[in-house]
Order: C-alpha cells, then sequence, then structure tokens
C-alpha cells in the first residue's frame, strides 16, 4: 500500500523541510496518481490542470526531495525517462513487468526475493537494504497478437 499523504507530510517535517502550496500539490497528484508511473513532465501536465500554475523546475525539485526522503521511487525503463510512484508504506518492495511493445507496466505484488535475501546473508554477510527488479517482455494483449 502507497504511502498516506500524512506520513509524507511527517517526512517532510520532521527533515525540517516546509510544506509549501507546490510541494502539497506534488504530493497531491502522486497520492491521486499512486497506480501510476509518471515521469516528471505528466506529473507537470496532472498538476496544471488547475490554478495558479507552478513551473516545471519545482516539480523535478520536489521529486527530488521526495526521492531523497525515500518517499516516492524511481524507475528507470531504459527510455530516458524516470518514472515515480509513491514508495511502499510496508518493507515490501513490488517489482515491474514491462512491456516491449505497449510499453504497459504491470506491478507484481508479491516480493518473491525474500527467501535470497535471507540466504546472501546467511551465506555472505550481506545485508540487502533494497532492490529492484523489472522483467521485459511482452503483455498478454500483445502476445496474442
Amino acid at each position: 500500500m502507497p504511502l498516506a499523504q500524512a506520513d509524507i507530510l511527517e517526512a517532510l517535517r520532521w527533515s525540517g523541510y516546509k510544506l509549501t502550496g507546490p510541494r502539497l500539490r506534488v504530493i497531491k497528484a502522486l497520492i491521486i496518481n499512486h497506480d501510476k508511473h509518471l515521469t516528471v513532465e505528466e506529473l507537470y501536465d496532472d498538476i496544471n490542470r488547475e490554478d495558479p500554475p507552478i513551473g516545471l523546475a519545482t516539480v523535478y525539485r520536489t521529486l527530488n526531495l521526495l526521492y531523497e526522503l525515500a518517499v516516492v521511487t524511481k524507475l528507470e525503463l531504459g527510455d530516458g525517462f524516470d518514472r515515480y510512484e509513491l514508495a511502499d508504506s510496508s518493507d515490501h518492495q513490488h517489482h515491474h513487468l514491462l512491456c516491449s511493445r505497449c510499453g504497459s507496466i504491470i506491478e507484481v505484488k508479491e516480493d518473491f526475493l525474500d527467501e535470497l535475501e535471507e540466504r546472501l546473508q546467511r551465506d555472505y554477510g550481506f545485508h540487502v537494504t533494497g532492490h529492484h527488479v523489472k522483467f521485459y517482455g511482452l503483455c498478454q494483449a500483445c502476445y496474442r497478437k
């Protein structure tokens, strides 16, 4: 489950950042679009459907700040665009299936790597603090074509 607005605001306050109007608008847009993986430009367009407009640089700065605070995660698909999504409220990390034909992104809710992480810690003394897995292929609709 994605982070709640209260958790995000608390992370900002705890880190000494002010809650400005533009930051709140970026946060609200992320919450509304929690099931999407938006680029900065897509998020900017969504936010600026309302007045007053905010600048693209403000959206970039806010996303970078939220990324540094681990409130959002960044997904790189190899297409030259970073995509952002709210971090998960638990320690669970989800993964993505990326369709090479239509570009759809499917989230895998299960974390199949828990056992591997335990083994890495047990066998190598390596403490995994995070991971991100992307699988490339064809979605069901594209495969049928």
